[in-house]
């Protein structure tokens, strides 16, 4: 009975491991850009509606106007990746990507300053 309860354990831990791998996409960290302060974490989830980006908790900008969340490749940010405005300066924030945007394609997310045209953060994708 023990053997029997210790492997389902193990088989129901296993799934939820694997599970876990299945959703989760990429993360990175966020460092700022065009002399902004930009820090925090960055995790591409996908669900059962798609892929969605998750600023962490500990998610900061240090200010600037029209920041949004948006894709880059290469080192360079991707006209029309904007996925949303930011909700908050800091703190932890979802945005759900478009099923006509593959996030696969992108190597970079980035906080972006859509009046100015310059990045005010980019987090490097694993």
């Amino acid at each position: 009975m023990i053997r029997r309860t210790l492997t389902l354990i193990a088989f129901s831990a296993a799934l939820a491991t694997s599970a876990f791998a299945d959703t989760t996409s990429r993360s990175g960290q966020f460092t700022g850009a065009s002399d902004h302060v930009t820090s925090g974490g960055v995790t591409i989830t996908k669900d059962a509606g798609g892929y969605v980006v998750q600023l962490g908790p500990k998610f900061s900008l240090d200010g600037a106007p029209d920041p949004k969340v948006g894709f880059g490749k290469d080192g360079s940010y991707v006209d029309g990746t904007l996925i949303g405005a930011l909700h908050s300066k800091t703190g932890a924030q979802s945005f759900r990507v478009p099923a006509d945007l593959n996030v696969s394609d992108f190597s970079e997310v980035y906080i972006w300053c859509e009046q100015f045209s310059v990045p005010l953060g980019v987090a490097l994708l694993d």
